[in-house]
């Protein structure tokens, strides 16, 4: 199925009819991997709807969002799961999940549970000058990295942002050639140096597997 990656609240799936029915309320920027997973295992009861993946760069606008996509839906669905780690939210969607008594993502942000939490806490203390980016923000790297911080009109703010980062991180979900030179074009725009590191889907594919068995 080939997604769009806009912004806009999409819903794919058949029906919420019927028993045993699962949701998931995810990050847009996890849209094609999600759907990977779920095409890859056959899972027919399970329904994804992705909220708008700009929220990437506004942390503080997803506990809300999360919050209100939970109320709306649930009623349809035997189980609602979040598939968004803390990313950035400083606790608070953890604890609005926990009221809501809905599950979500463990770990601090996707670049971890993509690599594997436990895999990406023992490396991080040697990483702490990485830029890391998935397969989605390779692709939307203008417009999740370089609009976003005016590098389009300011190029010279590069060094501000970026002059404490060594190298930039490729975490491939895919073994794609194009996304890989086109990572490493984004490295060189950057001034850092490049590093490919094929995760797979981590922790993602473990934790939908787990919540699709229940």
């Amino acid at each position: 199925m080939d997604l769009p990656d806009d912004q806009t609240l999409t819903e794919t799936g058949l029906s919420a009819r019927g028993t045993g029915r699962i949701l998931l309320i995810a990050c847009g920027a996890l849209a094609r991997e999600i759907l990977d997973v779920i095409a890859a295992n056959g899972w027919s009861h399970i329904d994804l709807t992705c909220l708008p993946a700009i929220l990437h760069n506004h942390p503080e606008r997803i506990t809300q969002a999360v919050t209100e996509a939970v109320h709306a839906k649930r009623g349809r669905y035997e189980k609602v799961f979040v598939v968004y780690a803390d990313c950035g939210t400083g606790g608070h969607l953890k604890a609005a999940c926990a009221a809501l008594g809905v599950q979500m993502m463990a770990g601090p942000h996707c670049y971890s549970f993509f690599e594997g939490n436990k895999a990406f806490e023992t490396r991080y203390s040697d990483e702490i000058t990485a830029f890391y980016l998935t397969d989605f923000l390779v692709r939307q790297f203008d417009a999740f990295v370089w609009k976003p911080l005016g590098l389009d009109r300011h190029p010279g703010l590069r060094d501000m942002y970026f002059g404490n980062y060594t190298k930039l991180v490729y975490q491939a979900q895919t073994d794609d050639t194009a996304l890989t030179e086109l990572a490493q074009a984004h490295a060189a725009r950057l001034g850092l140096e490049f590093e490919r590191r094929q995760t797979g889907y981590g922790d993602l594919a473990t934790t939908l597997t787990g919540w699709a068995k229940r």
